[in-house]
């Protein structure tokens, strides 16, 4: 059986204690640490950036998968890859015409790559470029605010990809994941989960992980 990688999203996490938030979920058995960069642009919000992912890099030796909600991505890939970014993911959406240049300049840092399409983006635009990433983010809300409910009918794109893939595409779904939502995505073919509310709104962030394996 596949391991199921948990990539909690520092979006819900407390921001005055990041440090330990991100021990706390490492030595609850997370093996990714999920952060999300929102421009106010690309989605009506507004998050973190290069300095914070340069700080985390500094504080701990997890995989940092950073997800670029943001409208031109290919003009920072390069800053977040010096900041220490193991996996860069940017939207499909956000650079339709320039998608070979941006998975090119990402490559060209040595990190993983990958793209994420929003819930109204059908999965077979991305098909061309499937054997060039490193894995493919299924969104299952709107981007943009956690705490979103889950959108069912998003999930019946990880088969579609599942069923293209190469072998070591990782598919991830991002939006509304809690025990039971995980569970219907790793069912379908998902082999990566982010959650954040569910995980930093739990007592206990190892029973939380736990139970989206």
């Amino acid at each position: 059986m596949q391991k199921i990688i948990i990539s909690p999203s520092i979006l819900s996490a407390d921001f005055m204690n990041l440090e330990t938030e991100i021990k706390s979920i490492q030595e609850a058995g997370a093996q990714w640490v999920h952060i999300d960069v929102m421009d106010g642009h690309f989605v009506p919000n507004i998050s973190i950036g290069v300095p914070v992912v340069k700080s985390i890099r500094g504080k701990t030796d997890m995989f940092l998968d950073v997800h670029l909600m943001i409208e031109n991505p290919q003009k920072y890939i390069k800053s977040f890859a010096q900041a220490g970014a193991d996996l860069i993911t940017f939207h499909y959406e956000a650079c339709a015409t320039d998608v070979v240049e941006v998975i090119k300049l990402v490559k060209s840092f040595g990190k993983k790559v990958g793209i994420s399409i929003k819930p109204n983006t059908e999965p077979e635009v991305i098909f061309p470029y499937i054997n060039e990433l490193d894995l493919v983010l299924i969104m299952t809300v709107e981007p943009g605010f956690g705490g979103q409910e889950f959108m069912h009918d998003c999930a019946l794109k990880i088969p579609k990809i599942r069923e293209i893939a190469h072998e070591n595409l990782i598919i991830q779904v991002d939006g509304g994941i809690n025990n039971l939502t995980g569970k219907i995505c790793t069912s379908l073919g998902a082999n990566s989960l982010v959650a954040g509310s569910y995980i930093y709104g739990a007592n206990d962030y190892k029973k939380a992980i736990d139970s989206l394996r």
